[in-house]
């Protein structure tokens, strides 16, 4: 590898060159990054410390939880550390490390997303045949087949640029390694590799949001046979599951279903899948969720009388 290659390290340009505004970036996603810590984590522990985790639906909430941690840790720290930095630089390897990363955790997230949907398809659809459908041993199935996707999709990602040489320059205009950039600062004509990038994360991002709305239309048509309450309860679930969704898989497809080639947009785009995403999820599954906040008082209540009881 370091033969193909005459660089050690890489100049990320960032968001902006204007110091007060990048001032207000730090604040901005220091405030953000703390918000999907304490809010994912409070999902994460509630679910897991509680009588929800036997519940499929809460099963895989609390592993996109889980994903949401890691994969904004992937990027965050790093962009909030630079924001406060004239030069902003990432060594070879991490970049490496990074872009591996970022693809793993984020198909690991689309497919649980998908998943979520297949949940809820069944559990309003054919609610008689809920249970047996979507036992444990099933629901840890799909969650090891969605890490293995992830393995998969991220490894033949990874193998487009692991094999290429860059010799400058070595400045790469975003806040984070990813293979469009990459590719801009690659010494061959890097064409064919951003088109197989465009049909391998592009078409797999559009395709499985295809999936996904075909599904809540099954879904909302199946609703007629439910009762008021059920409509009611059913809609609730699913108009957050589609939020996160839109939020998640809209500035996604934008960002990798283009001409392989890079725009100014899309580090806006990134900053959605990255980090707002990742932090409206709490907020977006939990104030309307009966169950969700019961578990959570449960939980924290508990904990808190515990502490004053051992003091």
């Amino acid at each position: 590898m370091e033969s193909q290659r005459n660089i050690s390290e890489f100049i990320l340009l960032g968001l902006s060159y204007n110091q007060n505004i990048q001032k207000f970036c730090f604040v901005f996603f220091l405030f953000c990054y703390v918000s999907v810590l304490v809010g994912n984590l409070l999902i994460l522990v509630s679910v897991r410390c509680s009588d929800l985790f036997y519940q499929a639906m809460y099963y895989f909430l609390s592993h996109l939880s889980f994903m949401d941690i890691c994969y904004t840790s992937c990027v965050t720290p790093k962009l909030i550390g630079d924001l406060l930095l004239a030069r902003k630089t990432i060594s070879y390897d991490n970049c490496m490390l990074q872009v591996f990363a970022l693809h793993f955790l984020g198909m690991i997230e689309i497919l649980i997303l998908t998943v979520m949907a297949f949940d809820r398809y069944v559990a309003i659809c054919k609610p008689l045949h809920y249970l047996l459908i979507m036992n444990r041993t099933r629901c840890h199935l799909l969650v090891l087949a969605a890490w293995a996707g992830g393995a998969l999709h991220s490894f033949s990602q990874f193998s487009l640029i692991i094999g290429l040489p860059f010799c400058g320059p070595s400045e790469i205009n975003h806040y984070q390694c990813d293979i469009f950039p990459l590719l801009k600062v690659a010494c061959p004509d890097t064409y064919i590799i951003g088109v197989l990038v465009v049909a391998n994360s592009g078409m797999v991002t559009l395709v499985t949001f295809v999936l996904l709305f075909g599904s809540y239309v099954v879904i909302l048509l199946s609703l007629r046979n439910l009762s008021a309450e059920g409509r009611r309860k059913a809609l609730s679930t699913c108009g957050s599951h589609i939020t996160v969704v839109i939020l998640f898989f809209g500035p996604s497809i934008f960002a990798y279903l283009q001409p392989p080639t890079t725009f100014p947009e899309d580090k806006i785009f990134a900053l959605f899948y990255t980090i707002i995403a990742p932090m409206f999820n709490p907020l977006i599954y939990t104030p309307r969720n009966t169950e969700m906040k019961k578990a959570m008082r449960s939980v924290w209540c508990q904990r808190i009388l515990s502490e004053e009881k051992h003091n």
